[in-house]
């Protein structure tokens, strides 16, 4: 009996979903014949560019039956511009007539075609493992030992002085396993490019509670790992949230807003400063009892970046320049 439901059940998906199917082409047959344009065209025409648009435009390629809409929002970017004149011959469209209609898909199809190139530059980064008899590497590591404590020199390679900055022993590159050189990339960006905000939350990050103890209490407290967090620990934990939020398609809506065209690794590590920046408020705001709770604390961060990310508008960082340069395409 309970095999016989459960085949019932997924008899009626199956029916469902080619129901559907089928009823979603009737419309938009429907549709071009009403309006005298294809699904493309109406999505170019009616939503504003951004997120809402390209990610309309990547559905209704990805889904499409026709070989070559499919495999658009998969071709090199040297081949963009081919593809595009290919898809406006396949629809019969005039491209005299209809000259901002292939302005807009040039642009979707860079946003969608950069996210996939994104993606496979991230993760070659972080499949590449820190190798100290790299010079590059090791140089990239002294770089950001520089940048966050340019008033201290490092007084060794293997150092103690590493856990100054958050790593968990006296040689960082056993820290990079999990997330690679990506990790160092990220790390290095965030004390580079944003060095008083960086500084900030590493010191924050040693002593967040410091107000609520006299100097003479904090004397006794400030080797205490539970008052605070392990910055370079926790930046590579961020990098890997990062990650996450570009490989399961949620960063999508941000980069769709914010780059006007391909999205690149510049626009991936500044969104990995802005969440540094934003997990380090949060993490006071939480205020923890101590470090053991670093994954409760992540993973309700990441829950509320999730949801924000759901609205279509939204642009986690607008304030960086890629976003000053998105024109109405």
């Amino acid at each position: 009996l309970k095999h016989m439901v459960s085949f019932n059940r997924m008899f009626v998906q199956v029916c469902l979903y080619f129901y559907c199917k089928c009823l979603w082409r009737c419309l938009k047959f429907v549709m071009r014949k009403l309006t005298g344009r294809c699904e493309l065209q109406r999505i170019c025409y009616s939503i504003k560019p951004g997120a809402s648009r390209t990610m309309k435009i990547e559905t209704s390629l990805r889904d499409s039956k026709n070989k070559l809409l499919q495999t658009s929002v998969s071709v090199h970017p040297d081949a963009i511009e081919k593809t595009i004149d290919d898809i406006m011959e396949l629809k019969k469209i005039n491209p005299d007539v209809n000259p901002q209609l292939g302005v807009s898909l040039q642009a979707c199809l860079l946003q969608i075609v950069g996210y996939r190139n994104l993606i496979a530059e991230v993760e070659k980064l972080r499949r590449e493992p820190y190798d100290s008899e790299n010079p590059q590497h090791e140089e990239m590591l002294l770089k950001l030992w520089k940048c966050l404590k340019p008033d201290s020199p490092l007084e060794g390679r293997i150092s103690k002085q590493w856990c100054e900055i958050g790593f968990q022993g006296d040689d960082p590159k056993t820290d990079f396993r999990g997330m690679g050189l990506l990790g160092l990339y990220n790390l290095l960006y965030f004390a580079e490019r944003d060095a008083t905000v960086a500084q900030q939350v590493l010191s924050d990050s040693l002593q967040p509670k410091y107000s609520q103890f006299s100097k003479a209490e904090w004397e006794k407290k400030k080797f205490d790992k539970a008052i605070g967090y392990s910055f370079a620990i926790v930046g590579i934990n961020i990098t890997d949230l990062a990650y996450n939020l570009l490989v399961s398609g949620a960063l999508k809506t941000h980069f769709y807003n914010v780059a006007p065209e391909a999205p690149t690794l510049s626009h991936f590590q500044q969104t990995f400063c802005y969440l540094m920046h934003e997990f380090h408020k949060f993490w006071i705001e939480e205020d923890p009892l101590d470090i053991m709770e670093f994954n409760r604390v992540r993973e309700k961060f990441h829950k509320r970046i999730l949801k924000q990310l759901q609205n279509p508008d939204m642009a986690l960082c607008p304030h960086f320049a890629a976003s000053e340069s998105l024109i109405n395409m």
